[in-house]
């Protein structure tokens, strides 16, 4: 730990699924991966469910989730927390960028977005329609925060440098959407900031966000955490691993087994025998030997 120079000596680290389903193979790896390099450094680890689109949430999940991670030995260090029962504090945080004078109503369809808007690395960039021709709020609309053109720039412990110029490769986008459901770049940073999270641990299809949430943090006068995006999970096909790609749910009757595939995906290289033992062992064995110079560095991976 004297050696590395995203430690800190009071590590909170989180994990934070949305119930959308159960955990599958591909969110078990972000979980295994963020406590056990919570619990290496001897930090706390806390879990979060990201509940915030309640059109997405399926009924039972958070608790099949909590279920699920007891099972796999993975115990939280404090209450878990809910989106859902949050909305007031993002109300708070979109009232503090709109005192900056950064946010603006939009009522832009998909459609007008998609047929007047380049599409660049991330998806199509908003052309700034409705900030250069203000939109009614009387009807129903969007809330978009203005980018700036400046390079927007962090360090991950895991891949190394990443920058993103907002206004140009992202464009302005949506932190509370025309039917009142808060974004998630606004939710997790407001949640991060309230957890005191000094490092996240997550998979790199979020990469490409990481830069949108450091501005933010900036304008909300957040610190910013340091960021590990690990290597996603995909099925033969090359798409990641999700409930709409019909990913298996995790078998806790064969819970040590998907443990240790979780783990050696990471890189990391328990013994054979460690199937031999417990979910006790096989966490004490983790943490101990954890290594993040072993964790494949490619955005994504078959298991």
């Amino acid at each position: 730990m004297e050696n590395d120079p995203f430690a800190v000596s009071d590590y909170r680290g989180r994990f934070a699924p949305s119930p959308t389903g159960p955990l599958h193979f591909g969110s078990l790896v972000a979980a295994v991966g963020s406590y056990a390099d919570a619990k290496f450094h001897h930090g706390k680890w806390l879990v979060r469910i990201e509940d915030v689109d309640v059109q997405r949430t399926v009924p039972g999940a958070a608790r099949h989730i909590l279920d699920t991670l007891e099972k796999l030995g993975m115990e939280w260090d404090e209450d878990v927390i809910y989106q859902n029962r949050r909305y007031k504090i993002y109300q708070e945080a979109l009232e503090v960028l709109n005192q900056q004078g950064l946010l603006y109503p939009c009522t832009c369809s998909r459609r007008e977005i998609a047929d007047s808007s380049i599409t660049g690395l991330y998806g199509f960039i908003y052309p700034g329609t409705c900030l250069n021709k203000p939109a009614s709020t009387k009807n129903a609309h969007a809330l978009r925060i203005q980018t700036p053109d400046e390079m927007i720039q962090f360090q991950d412990i895991l891949k190394g440098f990443y920058a993103q110029r907002l206004r140009r490769d992202i464009g302005d986008f949506v932190l509370r959407r025309a039917d009142g459901i808060y974004a998630y770049q606004l939710a997790v940073v407001v949640d991060d900031a309230a957890q005191n999270i000094t490092h996240v641990v997550r998979g790199a299809d979020l990469l490409d966000s990481t830069p949108r949430q450091i501005f933010l943090q900036r304008l909300l006068g957040y610190a910013t955490p340091h960021y590990m995006h690990l290597p996603v999970v995909t099925n033969a096909a090359g798409e990641k691993l999700s409930k709409q790609t019909n990913a298996a749910p995790i078998d806790t009757a064969n819970a040590l087994r998907e443990l240790v595939a979780a783990l050696r995906f990471l890189g990391q290289e328990p013994p054979a025998e460690i199937l031999d033992g417990d979910i006790s062992s096989f966490w004490r064995w983790a943490i101990q030997n954890w290594q993040v110079n072993r964790i494949p560095n490619g955005c994504d991976r078959k298991p």
